[in-house]
This record gives C-alpha cells, sequence and structure tokens, in this order.
C-alpha cells in the first residue's frame, strides 16, 4: 500500500493540468487547420498525423511541452523533395527552424512552453517499404492506441517516464543512448505495469533480452541472425512490434541501463516520491570532499559550433570520454560528470588523484634509431623483456595538464568540432 500511495502521489505531480493541454490542443488545432489550408493552395498531396506522446495520451507535465505532427507525403513524392516542399509551407508561418538531420525536420515555436516538431515522412502501409525510421512513426501510435486501452497502463507509462528523466536515461539521443518514450510504452504495456518494469529490468545480466513481443521470430537464435549488426550491440533488443526488422531498444548502452538498475533497485528496495525527482549535481560539495581528501577538482566547459540538439550532444559527449583518457594517463579519476545544456556547450567535471609516476613504453631494443631517440628524451631509463622503459614522475597539477594539452592538442581539438575548452573552476 505504501508503494500504491507513493506512485498516486507522483501521478498527481506529474499529470499536465487540464488548462494547459486544453491551450496546447487549441494551438495545435489552429496549427492544423492553417497549414491544411496551405498544401491545398500550393496542390501539395500530404496529410497531418500528430504523433509522440500527446496522441497516445502519455504526456508527463515539464517546463516546455512539444508535439509532433508528420507530413505524410503521398509515395509519388521524391525522398529528396519532401523535406523541401514542408518548409515551402512553412514559410508562411513564423517562428520556424530548421533542423538538419537524415530528413531535415523542423520547429515550430507556439509560445514560450510549447513548440511544434514538424516532421516530413512518407506515406507507407507496408513498412518494408520505409525510406526512413521517421516513416514508420504513424503505425508507432496506432499500435499503442489500439493495445493499451486500460487508464492504469497509460499512468504506469508515465511513471515510467518520469522516473528515467529523473536519472538521466530517458532518450534515444547519442548522448543519453537510453530508453524512447515509445520503448517504455511497449516495455510496460508488456510486463504489465510500472513495478514489474522495474522488476524485470533488474533481471537483465550480461546475457542479451530478447523481447518479441508479436512473436515474428521462432526463438532467440533467429532475432540474433536475421537483425542487422548494428541493431545488436544493446543490452535488450526489443522488436518493434510494427516492424520486425527494427530493434525499438537499439540506442540503449550497457552503462545507461546499468546506471538505470541501480536506481530500479534503490526505488523497489525503499519507495520514495523523491525517486521522481531530477537530482541536480551539487558541485560545491563535491570540491569540498574532492579537497578534504586531497584530491583535485575541476571544472570545464566546452563549446561546439555544431547544430544543437543530438548532433552536438554526440560531440561533446564523445570529446569528453576523449579528455578522460588523456587525463587517465596521468591521474586516477575518482568521480566525474558530464552535463550537456541542450544547446551548442557542455560542462564537465573530474575529481582526480595524482598517479605520483608512470611507466613510459619505448621502442624494442632491436630498433637502435628509435631507442637512441628515446634515451635522448628520457635520462632514467632501463630494459626488461626486450623493450625500453623509463618512469616519468607527475610533477604537475590536472590544471597545468588541461592547459598545456589543449595548447598543444588544437588541431585534434578543432578536428573533433570543439570550437573552446575553458577552465571554469578548480
Amino acid at each position: 500500500m505504501k508503494t500504491d500511495s507513493i506512485l498516486q502521489e507522483v501521478l498527481e505531480k506529474i499529470e499536465p493540468p487540464f488548462s494547459e493541454i486544453t491551450i496546447m490542443q487549441e494551438a495545435l488545432d489552429d496549427f492544423k487547420t492553417r497549414f491544411k489550408e496551405f498544401l491545398e493552395i500550393e496542390k501539395i498531396n500530404a496529410e497531418l498525423f500528430v504523433g509522440g506522446s500527446f496522441a497516445k495520451k502519455t504526456l508527463v507535465k515539464k517546463d516546455k511541452y512539444d508535439a509532433d505532427i508528420f507530413v505524410r507525403f503521398d509515395k509519388k513524392y521524391p525522398d529528396s523533395e519532401i523535406s523541401t516542399l514542408t518548409e515551402k509551407v512553412l514559410k508562411k508561418f513564423e517562428g520556424v527552424t530548421k533542423i538538419h538531420g537524415s530528413r531535415d525536420y523542423f520547429q515550430v515555436k507556439i509560445n514560450d512552453n510549447f513548440f511544434l516538431e514538424i516532421v516530413p515522412v512518407c506515406k507507407v502501409k507496408d513498412p518494408m517499404k520505409s525510406r526512413n525510421i521517421t516513416d514508420l512513426s504513424s503505425s508507432h501510435v496506432k499500435y499503442i492506441n489500439k493495445k493499451i486501452k486500460s487508464q492504469k497502463i497509460l499512468n504506469d507509462i508515465k511513471l515510467a517516464k518520469a522516473f528515467c528523466h529523473a536519472h538521466h536515461c530517458y532518450g534515444a539521443e547519442s548522448y543519453i543512448n537510453g530508453f524512447s518514450g515509445y520503448s517504455l510504452e511497449l516495455l510496460v504495456y508488456y510486463y504489465g505495469g510500472f513495478i514489474k518494469f522495474l522488476k524485470e529490468m533488474v533481471k537483465v545480466k550480461d546475457e542479451k533480452l530478447v523481447i518479441d513481443m508479436e512473436k515474428y521470430y521462432k526463438n532467440k537464435k533467429e532475432v540474433l541472425l536475421d537483425l542487422n549488426g548494428s541493431k545488436l550491440i544493446s543490452p535488450i533488443i526489443l522488436i518493434d512490434p510494427t516492424y520486425k526488422h527494427r530493434n525499438a531498444l537499439a540506442a540503449l548502452s550497457k552503462e545507461t541501463l546499468s546506471k538505470f538498475q541501480k536506481e530500479c533497485r534503490a526505488f523497489l528496495k525503499n519507495p520514495s516520491v523523491k525517486k521522481f525527482e531530477e537530482k541536480k549535481t551539487d558541485l560545491e560539495k563535491i570540491k569540498k570532499n574532492a579537497l578534504s581528501k586531497e584530491q583535485e577538482f575541476i571544472l570545464i566547459e566546452t563549446k561546439t559550433l555544431k547544430q544543437a540538439g543530438d548532433i552536438a550532444g554526440s560531440k561533446l559527449l564523445k570529446f569528453y570520454n576523449h579528455l578522460e583518457k588523456e587525463i587517465k594517463k596521468y591521474f586516477k579519476v575518482k568521480k566525474k560528470g558530464f552535463n550537456y545544456n541542450k544547446k551548442n556547450s557542455a560542462r564537465y567535471y573530474f575529481v582526480c588523484e595524482n598517479r605520483g609516476e608512470i611507466l613510459v613504453r619505448g621502442p624494442s631494443i632491436k630498433d637502435e634509431k628509435n631507442v637512441l631517440a628515446f634515451e635522448k628524451k628520457h635520462k632514467d631509463y632501463f630494459t626488461k623483456q626486450g623493450k625500453i622503459y623509463s618512469k616519468k614522475v607527475i610533477d604537475f597539477t590536472l590544471k597545468e595538464f588541461i592547459l598545456k594539452w589543449n595548447v598543444k592538442n588544437k588541431v585534434k581539438i578543432k578536428e573533433m568540432y570543439i570550437d573552446n575548452l575553458e577552465i571554469i573552476e578548480n
């Protein structure tokens, strides 16, 4: 009963107010009416389809809302033209931003708290004939709306989304590698509720879990043989019930799943409303704790000129991982963190301990030319098992290392699409 009352309390907090839903619905209806009129004027054969959480009644309360509108073009239009045609219609609207991707789509700002994502797609009945993954979006909405009639399951899906969001596991973007909204809807429906979903996720081990809701395949082996190798990397393979050749959890990483499982265990052991609240990183506390242990703390901000969203986020995360590897050559990383602002910059923090000294491996002793070069560079050296080595004392701080590394690797940093690296605090 304690868990039920907690979930009910959370549900009341995450349920969007009726007044907000009404305002968004009116704005959505008005936009659709105007867009359809312009389609007729331009003699473009396309129809509108509302998708996402808004259409599936699984919307969760947040500061800013978005709704997906798919412009479904007749198959006579080449794939290369549908974004251009969509843009032609949207020129008649204000507050439009083009987002580049495998197929360009658009954002339309309705007000400070609500925007629309206008996604051009090809109208297909057979998923095998889809030209882009977004072409399947309408079938996702239809499947969820057909299968899920229970308000209890819809509520549990909202709880799952809120829980994942609170622990930074929500989103298929490459800088998150988490659960998409669609995958959560499928999983909660499949397992029959939020708590059952958490319990099953905790059970996932190193061996891949395969979920085939519509039983397209005879067994797990057949799945592994049929799916493209890139779709099999994730720790859970969730066969899309609308398209058997797609893994709806292809974006999920082992790291994100592991983090999610930790939070699942914590909630199941001690249910609390706070487990649905996003944790803010207390940098002052982390810094103070590091100093008390004579460890080094550093806060870095990096910027990229790449397009905000998945592209910028993935570049900033890739650089963060690369920088960590470089730091680890000379320091023990005790704690770290990555925070992307969903625009064009991110902040990283590292808590490190100096390694004292490291072993530098040189060439084979048979390589006389490079051995001589190694001996000139390193005063103290020795040979072991046919190779030459030297011990290097780490007599510089983390800040000094990063400043020097930043200057030395300007070209490499630019190649990784990082426009600026700045130490904010240390």
